[in-house]
């Protein structure tokens, strides 16, 4: 499903500036529907697309990806990678992800088995920032958007960089927030940073979910409530509490293929228009 959320954090009077956040793709080669509907999210005409990670779930992929992606790669684009775009899924057994750590100690010493070296390097071969522990400034549908990105904190890769004067122009429009795994370290350090929107993904929406209740777990130490879709950081919508920061967790629109279940979690990728304050 396409979802579509408001987020007013552009400055008064600005024209709304559309944001797609697709995350978790997880793609193996023969999920040619799920191609043909990341093809055609093109049809939103997003002026920024932004891609939170694990997009590969084995080692053919590759090729697979980049030919869903391949409409939206002429639009400005920014990603950063997960776990799962270098190491493949393993069997094991599903309840662990209901622990606090689902991680099984030493899982991502070995040489990575996907090609998420060569996934990097075509994304940047066609314009995407690589935002792994990294800034840019943007130039988004004729405005400047500053950007701050953190590597896989489920890895613990992250290590959100200083600013400095350039990366934050005094013209962005609006300061955003890119990382796969949404820890709360990461937030935090956004929150200090002066971010206005972080996109994150990793949680899968929880992917096995209670009526009424909601997710389970999130797979990392975000609280559950917040396993997808828009709230403020660390408490109240920034509307509310000038101190937060909007936070945009996407469900995703794969899973693990050893466990290929959602249950009221339906996959999902996000168009969030961005609006004045």
């Amino acid at each position: 499903m396409l979802r579509r959320v408001t987020v007013p954090v552009l400055p008064a009077g600005a024209d709304p500036m559309r944001v797609l956040h697709i995350s978790d793709l997880h793609l193996t080669p023969g999920q040619q529907d799920k191609v043909a509907w990341v093809r055609s999210l093109a049809e939103t005409e997003p002026h920024l697309v932004v891609n939170t990670g694990d997009n590969l779930a084995h080692p053919a992929s590759l090729p697979v990806l980049l030919r869903a992606l391949s409409p939206l790669l002429d639009t400005p684009g920014v990603f950063t990678l997960g776990s799962n775009d270098y190491f493949a899924p393993q069997l094991r057994n599903p309840a662990r992800y209901l622990l606090p750590d689902s991680r099984t100690p030493g899982s991502h010493e070995a040489a990575p088995d996907l090609p998420g070296r060569e996934l990097r390097a075509a994304l940047i071969e066609r314009g995407w920032a690589d935002l792994a522990n990294a800034r840019a400034v943007l130039d988004v549908d004729g405005r400047r958007v500053s950007v701050v990105g953190a590597a896989d904190a489920h890895m613990d890769l992250d290590e959100v960089p200083p600013a400095r004067a350039v990366d934050r122009p005094d013209d962005a429009v609006a300061h955003l927030g890119v990382t796969h795994a949404p820890y709360q370290r990461v937030l935090e350090a956004f929150r200090a940073d002066g971010v206005d929107l972080t996109l994150a993904g990793h949680t899968h929406g929880g992917q096995l979910c209670l009526p009424v209740w909601g997710a389970l777990t999130t797979n990392c130490d975000l609280d559950t409530r917040r396993a997808k879709g828009l709230h403020g950081w660390p408490g109240a919508r920034p509307d509310e509490d000038p101190g937060s920061m909007w936070l945009h967790v996407s469900a995703g629109l794969g899973t693990n293929p050893y466990t290929p279940v959602r249950f009221f979690c339906r996959p999902e990728a996000t168009l969030l228009t961005l609006v004045p304050r």
